[in-house]
C-alpha cells in the first residue's frame, strides 16, 4: 500500500482539537438545535468516511468498511474512550440535535434502497421520458427520481408498511429504464455515495459501541452470530450452487461471494433499532458481524478464484464486456429518427428500426415533412414509420436476450423551423440521429440543404441513409448484402460496427473490404510492400463480427482508390448497402470528405453514412 494515503490521518487529531473547541462554544451559545453542529457532523462523517474509503478500496475492500470504521472511530467505541468530552460536544446526546442528523441518515436509507432497487430489470419509463423531454430545469430527472421514490415511501408508510420498502419499490419502477441514461444515473449514485452513503454508514457506526463486547458473554454470542451468518449465507449459497449444477470451485466462488452483504445487515438492523426491535448491544453484534463477513469476503473470493479456471464462455463474455464499454453500438441509448413522406424515409425507418431492435431501445420518430402533422396522427397505421420501425425491431433474431427486438416508440412532428426543430430534439439527450428524407445531395459535393440544417443543429452522430436501386421498390428488404470498407481508423470501425449490427439484426450477407484510406479526396495508391498491416484490420473485423456471431468475407484493395476500390465491389458483388463510417470535416458546408461524396453519388445501390458528432480539420492535399 502507498504510505502517502496515510498521512491526512496526521491532521484527524488536529482537526478534532479544532472541532471540539469550535463545538464546545457553540454548545454553550444555545441550549437547542445547533445548525453548525449539524455540518460539523456532516463534514467529519463525509472526509473519515470517504478518506477510509478510499483506503479500503486500495488495498481490497469494500468502501462502506471504511465509513462504517469511520463512525465507530469518532463514536464511543474509541474517540468517546479516548477523549469522552470531545466526543459529546461533536455528537451530543440532546433528543433535537440527534434528530437533525438522523433526518439525513433516514433519507439516505431510502435512497439506499433506491439504488437496491434499480438493480432489478422493470421498466416503467413514461414518467423519466416525460421529466427528461419537457422540463428544462437542471437535473429534472433526478428530482423526478426522487419525488416517486418519497411518494412511494409515504404510501408504504399510510399502510402500516416500512418506509424503506416504498424506495425499494420506486427502484424497481425506475429500473433500467432506457431513458435512465449513463449521465442521469451516474449524478443519481455519485449523490448519493459522496454524501447519503458515508453520513448514514457513519452514524450506524456511531451508533454501535464496541467497549460492550469487553463482556465476555457478549464477545462469545458475537462470535457465535458471525458463525450463524457465515454458515447460513456460505451454506445456503454453496448447495445454491450445487443444486444449481455448478461445480465445486464454482459453488465455493459463489458462496464466498455471497458472505458479504453487509450494507444490507446494516440497513436492517438500523431500522430495527429505530423502530425498537433490537437492543443497543445487539445492534452492535450486527454492525460487528457485518464488518467481519464483509472484510473476510474479498480474500476468500479471490482465493476461490484463482483455483476456478476460466472457461472460454466467460472469457468470451468478458472480452465482449470489455469490447463494449469503448463501442458504439453498444453503448447507444436513445435514437433520434427524422423523416419525412418519401420512400428514403421508410428505408431510414428500417434501418433504425434494426439498430434499434439489437438492444431493445427506445426511439423517437420525428416527422419534418410537409404532412408532418398529417404523420403524427396516422402513427398507428400499418404504413406509418413507427409501424414500419417496431417491424424490423420484431425481425431481430429470436435468440436475442432481454428485451431485443421489443421498443418503444413515441412520435413527434415538427411545428417550427426546421433547424429550431432539431435543437428543440437534440436537447433532450439523443446519441445517434438518422436521417431519412426525399432528397439526400444537392449539386457537387454538397448535400441537399434540409441536411444541411439538420446536422448544424445536431452535435452528436448523424447516420444519413439514401436508398437507390431495388430500396426504392421495397424499403422494407427482407435481408440485406451489406458492403462496409474499413482502413483501420476509428471512424471506419464505427461504420464496422454499424454493419454487424444491422447483419446481426436480419439475414443477409456483410463483406468487408479493406482500402487504403477513406480519410483523403481519392488520390491513386500504389501497391502495397507489405499486407500484415491491412489483414490485421481484416481480422478485427473478422473478431468484431465473430463476436455477433455473424459470419463475414473479407476483400482487400491496396492498389486502388478508396472509392474506385468501393464502387469496384458494388460492381463486382450482389451487395445493396454500402455502410461507411466517416469523419465530419470542418467546412463552411457538411462534408465527410471526398470519398464518401464519390461513393453517395455514384452508386448503384443505398448507402449508410455515419459520422462521428466532432468535426475534424481536413487534411493538407499532397503534392
Amino acid at each position: 500500500m502507498q504510505w502517502r494515503l496515510l498521512r491526512p490521518v496526521s491532521l484527524v487529531p488536529a482537526a478534532l482539537v479544532l472541532t471540539t473547541v469550535a463545538a464546545g462554544a457553540e454548545a454553550g451559545k444555545s441550549s437547542g438545535p445547533s445548525e453548525f453542529l449539524l455540518v460539523v457532523q456532516i463534514v467529519l462523517l463525509m472526509a473519515v468516511g470517504r478518506g477510509l474509503g478510499e483506503i479500503m478500496q486500495r488495498i481490497g475492500q469494500p468502501s462502506v468498511i471504511g465509513e462504517l470504521l469511520a463512525g465507530i472511530i469518532l463514536g464511543p467505541s474509541l474517540l468517546g474512550w479516548i477523549w469522552p468530552e470531545a466526543q459529546h460536544a461533536i455528537f451530543p446526546k440532546t433528543p433535537e440535535q440527534k434528530a437533525m442528523i438522523d433526518g439525513i441518515a433516514q433519507f439516505g436509507i431510502l435512497l439506499l434502497l433506491l439504488l437496491t432497487g434499480m438493480e432489478t430489470d422493470l421498466l416503467v419509463f413514461q414518467l423519466i421520458r416525460w421529466a427528461n423531454d419537457n422540463l428544462v430545469s437542471a437535473a429534472a430527472v433526478i428530482t423526478v427520481i426522487l419525488l416517486l421514490m418519497s411518494v412511494m415511501a409515504l404510501i408504504t408508510h399510510l399502510i402500516g408498511v416500512h418506509t424503506v420498502l416504498g424506495a425499494f419499490v420506486a427502484g424497481i419502477l425506475v429500473g433500467e429504464s432506457p431513458i435512465l441514461t449513463r449521465q442521469i444515473d451516474e449524478r443519481l449514485r455519485g449523490l448519493i455515495s459522496s454524501f447519503f452513503m458515508p453520513v448514514f454508514f457513519g452514524l450506524a457506526g456511531l451508533s454501535a459501541d464496541l467497549s460492550v463486547l469487553r463482556d465476555p458473554d457478549l464477545l462469545m454470542l458475537t462470535g457465535l452470530l458471525v458463525v450463524i451468518a457465515s454458515v447460513g449465507k456460505f451454506g445456503g449459497a454453496f448447495v445454491g450452487g450445487t443444486l444449481g449444477r455448478l461445480n465445486y470451485r464454482e459453488s465455493l466462488a459463489l458462496a464466498s461471494g455471497m458472505n458479504a452483504r453487509g450494507s444490507t445487515e446494516v440497513i436492517i438492523a438500523t431500522i430495527g433499532l429505530s423502530i425498537g426491535v433490537l437492543s443497543q448491544n445487539l445492534f452492535t453484534m450486527i454492525v460487528t458481524m457485518a464488518i467481519v463477513t464483509t472484510m473476510a469476503m474479498p480474500p476468500m473470493l479471490r482465493a476461490a478464484l484463482a483455483k476456478l479456471p476460466m472457461n472460454n464462455e466467460e472469457r468470451e463474455r468478458l472480452e465482449r464486456e470489455e469490447f463494449e464499454k469503448r463501442g458504439f453500438v453498444a453503448n447507444l441509448e436513445r435514437p433520434l429518427l427524422a423523416v419525412d413522406e418519401s420512400v428514403n424515409a421508410t428505408f431510414a425507418a428500417h434501418i433504425a428500426g434494426l439498430i434499434a431492435g439489437t438492444r431493445g431501445l427506445p426511439i423517437t420518430v420525428l416527422h419534418i415533412g410537409k404532412r408532418a402533422a398529417e404523420q403524427e396522427k396516422v402513427r398507428d397505421e400499418e404504413e406509418s414509420h413507427e409501424a414500419v420501425v417496431k417491424k424490423a425491431a420484431e425481425t431481430v433474431s429470436a435468440d436475442g436476450d432481454g428485451d431485443t427486438g421489443n421498443v418503444d416508440v413515441l412520435t413527434r412532428a415538427r411545428r417550427a423551423e426546421l433547424g429550431e426543430t432539431i435543437a428543440e430534439e437534440a436537447r433532450k439527450g439523443f446519441d445517434l440521429l438518422v436521417v431519412g428524407i426525399d432528397k439526400v445531395a444537392a449539386a457537387k459535393d454538397r448535400f441537399d440543404r434540409k441536411i444541411e440544417h439538420i446536422a448544424a443543429k445536431f452535435e452528436g452522430p448523424l447516420a444519413i441513409v439514401a436508398a437507390k436501386g431495388k430500396h426504392l421498390k421495397q424499403p422494407m428488404p427482407d435481408a440485406l448484402n451489406i458492403l462496409v470498407p474499413v482502413s483501420g481508423s476509428g471512424v471506419s470501425k464505427r461504420g464496422a460496427e454499424v454493419a454487424v449490427a444491422l447483419a446481426q439484426a436480419g439475414s443477409g450477407s456483410l463483406r468487408v473490404i479493406y482500402v487504403a484510406t477513406t480519410r483523403d479526396k481519392g488520390a491513386q495508391r500504389g501497391v502495397s510492400h507489405g499486407l500484415s498491416q491491412e489483414a490485421g484490420i481484416l481480422k478485427d473485423a473478422s473478431d468484431l463480427a465473430a463476436r455477433y456471431e455473424v459470419d463475414i468475407t473479407t476483400t482487400l484493395r491496396v492498389n486502388r482508390a478508396p472509392e474506385a476500390a468501393i464502387l469496384r465491389e458494388i460492381d463486382t458483388t450482389d451487395a445493396d448497402l454500402v455502410v461507411m463510417g466517416v469523419d465530419r470535416i470542418q467546412a463552411d458546408h457538411l462534408s465527410f470528405g471526398g470519398v464518401a461524396d464519390a461513393v453517395l453519388r455514384q452508386s448503384k445501390v443505398s448507402v449508410l453514412l455515419v459520422s462521428s458528432g466532432e468535426a475534424r480539420r481536413a487534411p493538407a492535399e499532397k503534392a
